[in-house]
């Protein structure tokens, strides 16, 4: 029920409605009033902190809200007091508020509240000095401006020398607490040279390591591993790590901690690890505890299905890091990703044997694969988005499975079907053009769900070239999704994006859908200039707003901007009243003046974030605005093309309809003539009749004959053989008729013969076209190739036309300095033989 309760708080704060807004902005306001109760404003800090249940509520709470200065004002207003129960509320929801967020040091009361937690932590008290030294932690963590204004302070020094004497306290959580501190505030200064040296941190590495496996709970085991994140961050330290001789030992111990239920200390241990990976050292050595002595169980382990967390059970490290993937524990998403990433990071070294490479691998992919089924777009943007992220990461790593070795590659082949991927292409081009305003796709920022089903779905399409000759029908299913008109959006947002990962796979892909005959080239160009004009106009805008960034932005309701400026008016000119005030009464102070300074800027700091939020409003009105536009503009180009191929539809359709008349004529004579053939068999039927009929009577003629015979005289037999001959008569015109009837069968039976002849010509006349339409598109490819040699051929000859006249060039060149020689030679030799006759005329 508190779960419940939790999500829809988190779905109240990121809906966009004003009302929720307002109430929630009222509440912060109401807190931060001095005059307000302190039992009013713990209730309100504890409903508060419900609302910040998870990172993106929290951020919402200090950037859209201004939380954190509300609180820190409430810390101000109460510092005489640490103790009270308010303060230990608001610096407990602070560590937690603060906790990887942004704060700057100008932002309002941040001095007085970093003054505040300098002075309590020499408290005495472990209440306050725990969540000052956490809160402490958060604020100097990244965060230049924050650190430079405590090394600023002339109370440094001692600062320094307090944090270093809790080391030696008896709380994990306050030694970890402190080495945060200090790791921000002096890795770089004399003081962390000293601290963090060769001698001192094989030690720290040790208590650290020590911490993060036996530590107090998941909030210590958080912060340390965040240090060690930190100390990584080092170049020297990393390189200490690297040489630590209990490094694999430490390692092996913290990977223990993936055999727990608790996804929170899984997603600790899986950042540390990725963190490990950005060390090239540290990830050979990662790499080599983690699958080294795991090949042959996990081997095992896979051939036996060990897809759950399993926790009565001691599973090997790797087989638990895959387990993680698709693990049922709730919160365990996140760590799916993590494990995702860290696979792709450990398989890129190369470093691990054939033998349990090929084990890990055949265990891995079912689970791989089948974390890639599942997607739902009706439930919700919040599961597509996660259900992307998977996408994208099973991909990329089964993607890095295809580089390593050909066994690998087959194993990869095998476990994958053209089905899986065509239907996962389906389904993200679905939610890619689903009806719901935010899955639609425009060029926002990285975070947008557009970005995430865009390449999700490139990335999928990647993996399907990689594997089309490998698999069956997937070079088929390729081809086929890169003509479908849906594919545009998503390749024309990979074009134009600032990752030059994204850019190359969409150059790839537009390589391969270039040559396709139905591939939607123009919608791609008009696509292309709707995202590069929506960057331009959101360049415009952002200047815009740093120009008049202290003027409020319009709103829909006009009544309401024009109160909330005459408010912002009234209080600016208020407090320059109390001002002045100031300046003239200055021996007649008053003991309420600050006090009043105080509600007064914290109205000014709500309408500030007012006035901010308002400024968000207008730029969502815009970028809608510029979708919108980019939207009828490839609506345009789409019904243009639909009209295209309707009229090309028209033709084809009375093509088919006047063949279909001339089909039906030729039926027509046809079906006339089975009716008469079926009028003669009726005929000749009946004729047989008559004819069966003669026949017996004929036989009762010849019995009356005989008995007659037998009875009567001369006389009667003369009559009777009469009668024969009569009827001997009659038999031999009956038996005339029936050879007619059978003259006519034969003749019914070569209708038939050269009914089924013309047939068969008409079956020939098919397959004779069908030839030449084969033979017309191959005609077709060799003229493209022969064009194609031609181009080539053609800037050959001029590129060879140009050396030629280069060359005649250096030849003209070359020609001007031997005459010049020659020229030189030849007036040397007249100047020599002119010079030998002058002696031989001196020697005469």
């Amino acid at each position: 029920g508190l779960r419940t309760i939790r999500l829809k708080c988190d779905q109240l704060l990121s809906s966009g409605q004003v009302l929720p807004s307002e109430c929630v902005s009222g509440l912060v306001e109401l807190a931060g009033n001095p005059n307000t109760s302190p039992t009013l404003t713990s209730s309100i800090i504890s409903l508060l902190a419900q609302l910040a249940g998870d990172d993106h509520s929290r951020e919402i709470l200090h950037s859209s809200y201004n939380l954190t200065s509300t609180l820190a004002a409430v810390i101000h207003c109460h510092s005489a007091t640490p103790g009270e129960a308010l303060v230990l509320q608001c610096l407990q929801v602070l560590q937690k508020l603060t906790y990887n967020a942004r704060i700057f040091q100008s932002t309002s009361y941040i001095p007085e509240l970093v003054a505040f937690l300098m002075t309590n932590i020499q408290s005495h008290s472990d209440d306050i000095i725990m969540p000052c030294l956490g809160l402490m932690a958060n604020l100097c963590r990244d965060n230049h401006s924050v650190q430079s204004h405590i090394k600023s302070l002339d109370n440094v020094k001692p600062f320094y020398r307090i944090l270093i004497n809790f080391l030696a306290h008896n709380s994990l959580t306050v030694v970890v607490f402190t080495l945060s501190i200090l790791a921000s505030l002096t890795l770089n200064e004399k003081v962390g040279e000293k601290l963090f040296d060769a001698k001192n941190i094989h030690q720290t590495f040790q208590l650290v390591f020590n911490i993060v496996v036996n530590g107090d709970g998941t909030l210590t085991r958080k912060y340390s591993v965040d240090l060690l994140v930190d100390l990584l961050k080092n170049p020297k330290i990393a390189d200490y790590l690297t040489r630590y001789q209990h490094f694999s030992a430490c390692v092996a111990q913290v990977l223990g901690l993936l055999h727990s239920k608790d996804p929170d200390s899984a997603a600790k241990v899986l950042e540390l690890l990725l963190a490990m990976c950005s060390v090239s050292g540290l990830r050979s050595l990662l790499c080599q505890v983690l699958f080294k002595p795991a090949g042959p169980k996990l081997r095992a382990a896979g051939r036996r299905q060990g897809a759950g967390v399993d926790g009565g059970r001691k599973a090997e490290d790797g087989l638990a890091l895959v387990q993680w993937l698709s693990s049922p524990v709730e919160g365990a998403e996140r760590c799916s990703l993590q494990a995702l990433q860290l696979l792709n990071e450990l398989l890129e070294v190369g470093q691990i044997s054939h033998h349990c490479m090929l084990g890990f691998v055949e265990m891995l992919l079912p689970v791989l694969f089948e974390l890639l089924k599942g997607l739902d777009p009706a439930q919700g943007d919040a599961h597509v988005r996660k259900h992307c992220h998977r996408i994208t990461h099973v991909t990329t790593l089964t993607l890095s499975l295809l580089c390593t070795d050909d066994s690998t590659r087959s194993l990869v082949s095998r476990q994958v079907s053209a089905q899986l991927c065509l239907s996962r292409v389906e389904a993200l081009l679905s939610c890619c053009h689903s009806n719901s305003p935010t899955t639609c796709l425009h060029p926002g920022s990285d975070n947008d769900l557009s970005h995430v089903c865009a390449e999700a779905l490139l990335k999928t399409l990647e993996l399907m070239s990689k594997l089309r000759q490998q698999v069956k029908d997937m070079e088929t299913s390729f081809y086929r999704m890169l003509q479908d008109q849906r594919i545009v959006t998503p390749l024309s947002l990979a074009l134009t994006s600032h990752h030059r990962e994204h850019v190359q796979t969409g150059l790839s892909l537009l390589f391969e859908a270039t040559p396709l005959p139905d591939f939607p080239s123009l919608v791609l160009g008009e696509s292309m200039a709707a995202n590069n004009a929506y960057r331009q106009r959101e360049a415009e805008l952002s200047v815009k707003r740093i120009a008049v960034q202290e003027v409020p932005p319009p709103r829909t309701n006009t009544s309401m901007l024009d109160s909330s400026s005459a408010s912002s008016r009234s209080v600016h000119s208020l407090v320059e009243k109390i001002q002045t005030g100031l300046e003239l009464q200055e021996q007649a102070k008053d003991s309420h003046v600050s006090e009043i300074i105080d509600v007064y800027e914290q109205k000014l700091s709500a309408f500030t974030s007012k006035e901010s939020r308002l400024q968000d409003l207008l730029e969502a009105k815009a970028v809608a605005l510029s979708q919108a536009d980019r939207l009828i503009a490839q609506y345009r180009v789409q019904r243009a093309q639909a009209e295209a191929e309707a009229r090309k539809l028209a033709s084809l359709l009375k093509d088919a309809e006047r063949r279909r008349e001339d089909l039906q004529a030729e039926l027509s004579g046809q079906v006339l003539e089975v009716q008469r053939s079926k009028a003669d068999m009726e005929e000749l039927l009946q004729h047989n009749a008559r004819l069966q009929r003669d026949s017996e009577d004929h036989q009762a003629l010849k019995g009356a004959y005989n008995s007659l015979l037998n009875r009567s005289t001369e006389r009667l037999l003369k009559e009777l053989q009469s009668a024969h001959i009569s009827l001997t008569k009659q038999n031999e015109a009956l038996k005339r008729n029936q050879e007619k009837k059978t003259t006519f069968s034969v003749f019914l039976a070569g209708l038939r013969v050269e009914l089924q002849a013309e047939e068969e010509k008409v079956k020939e006349k098919d397959q004779e076209r069908r030839e030449l339409e084969e033979t017309v598109d191959v005609l077709r490819k060799e003229l493209n190739k022969t064009e194609q040699a031609r181009k080539d051929a053609s800037i050959k000859a001029s590129s060879l036309e140009l050396q030629k006249s280069q060359l005649e060039a250096k030849l003209k060149q070359k020609e001007d300095e031997l005459n010049k020689h020659s020229a030189m030679i030849a007036m040397i030799h007249s100047l020599s033989s002119g010079k030998m006759k002058n002696d031989v005329n001196l020697s005469l």
